[in-house]
């Protein structure tokens, strides 16, 4: 960079947005303070090298939406005269370097929940500390964060029906209106270097053959959801759950919705706001069981039976059909999740650390605090979980929910031939022995 840009940039006085979770310049909490702080904004959006490098998939269908997000936002940019500034690194040795280039004192972005981004903020933080300035992280992604829904002596809920009524009770149209990103587009930079975004190839991926669901809050679905989410055969469900995990949608525009529509579905968006402060308040569970005294379970952890369920081969067809719509989309309906999970942690015995790492590889809608807080849920050993002795019948669960095997035949044409496995164990065989393993890992 040379010294005419250089000496430009420090008379401007400008700062850093830092994308992240939060893919989108409409009502965007961090967008909108750093625009709103007087200086000229240079958007920056950095493909994690911890994170990717980590990745087993190298078609990895996240991957390929973050870059098809980024090289979006970066078009629109362009329009406004400006562009999106995109490295592939190490995070903080890639700001320390933007730090440098632009003389920045300040960084903005939205907060981020999960214990490794809290280390890696921390570390930014003192980086900017050094030079008189400090990372701004504003709350984007939730409607309550952190301490803002605790019970009266200050303790955070463990539940979620105590949790869910003070949410309730505590939302107010304040928290719902979407931030006027828009209002100030006009400082964003326009003068810093344009670079070229890294490629998939570039980075060690390539792209699959996926399609991603439109980021569409369809409200006749939100109006019926409490009717129609739980049958996986029909469209029942927004299947919003990656543009809201990305952040390729606000949460407070969907939140507004739900509120006015149906409050089952506003129920699930309060589920995201309690795991996310969960993992925040006890960052211990992302490596073991809330309730300590599950940590004594003694799994099975058959590789054999393990290998059956991913690949869903066990016999059991709604757990089948689930694991092999996982496999194939990336995506799996809510209802048939619960299924799977039970059948891993109580049918098999499977310790729930291996199916929450399997639904982490393959998930586009993967995120820490939901995937380890369903997980829990199902093996019984997290916060407000499902007792250990509940126990979910995959073929009652078929009666109830799929009775006519529509989803099922869907993703098992073999069903009814010699080519589909029989049941790998017995449901009634394996409901005793989780039971049994159950009461000797309690001591009851």
């Amino acid at each position: 960079m040379n010294w005419c840009i250089l000496h430009f940039f420090t008379v401007m006085q400008n700062t850093l947005f830092w994308f992240r979770r939060d893919l989108r310049l409409e009502d965007n909490a961090g967008l909108y303070h750093a625009l709103k702080s007087g200086k000229q904004v240079i958007p920056v959006f950095i493909f994690d090298k911890n994170i990717l490098d980590d990745l087993e998939d190298k078609a990895d269908k996240r991957v390929q939406f973050i870059h098809l997000q980024i090289t979006n936002i970066h078009q629109q940019l362009q329009g406004l005269g400006s562009s999106l500034v995109v490295k592939y690194g190490n995070p903080i040795q890639v700001l320390q370097q933007l730090i440098e280039d632009y003389k920045i004192k300040d960084i903005y972005t939205n907060e981020d929940y999960e214990p490794y981004a809290i280390k890696r903020d921390e570390q930014v933080n003192q980086l900017l500390s050094a030079k008189g300035g400090k990372l701004h992280s504003c709350k984007d992604q939730v409607i309550f964060e952190k301490q803002e829904v605790v019970k009266d002596d200050g303790l955070p809920y463990t539940v979620f029906t105590p949790y869910s009524k003070k949410w309730k009770a505590k939302l107010s149209p304040f928290y719902l209106k979407a931030y006027a990103s828009s209002k100030y587009f006009n400082r964003f930079s326009k003068a810093h270097s344009v670079g070229i975004i890294p490629s998939l190839a570039f980075m060690g991926f390539h792209t699959s053959q996926v399609q991603f669901p439109a980021i569409i809050a369809n409200e006749n679905i939100i109006t019926y959801y409490d009717t129609t989410r739980d049958y996986p055969a029909i469209h029942g469900t927004t299947q919003l759950s990656v543009h809201l995990r990305f952040g390729t949608i606000s949460i407070r525009g969907l939140a507004a919705i739900a509120f006015a529509k149906n409050e089952k579905f506003l129920n699930e968006l309060i589920w995201r706001d309690f795991y996310q402060q969960i993992i925040w308040h006890f960052p211990h569970v992302v490596n073991s069981c809330f309730r300590a005294e599950y940590n004594s379970i003694p799994w099975r952890n058959n590789e054999t039976e393990f290998t059956a369920w991913c690949d869903g081969k066990t016999g059991y067809p709604i757990v089948d059909a689930g694991m092999r719509q996982l496999n194939a989309t990336g995506w799996m309906h809510n209802r048939v999740r619960m299924v799977v999970a039970s059948y891993l942690t109580k049918h098999l015995l499977i310790d729930w650390r291996w199916g929450e790492a399997y639904f982490a590889k393959k998930l586009l809608d993967f995120d820490l605090a939901s995937n380890n807080g369903g997980w829990q849920w199902a093996a019984g050993c997290g916060v407000d979980a499902a007792p250990y002795f509940r126990i979910f019948n995959p073929r009652l669960q078929t009666e109830k929910f799929d009775k006519d095997l529509k989803y099922i035949l869907h993703w098992i044409p073999e069903l009814n031939s010699f080519d589909y496995p029989a049941p790998i164990v017995n449901h009634e065989e394996a409901r005793k022995r989780c039971l049994a393993a159950y009461k000797i890992g309690l001591n009851k």
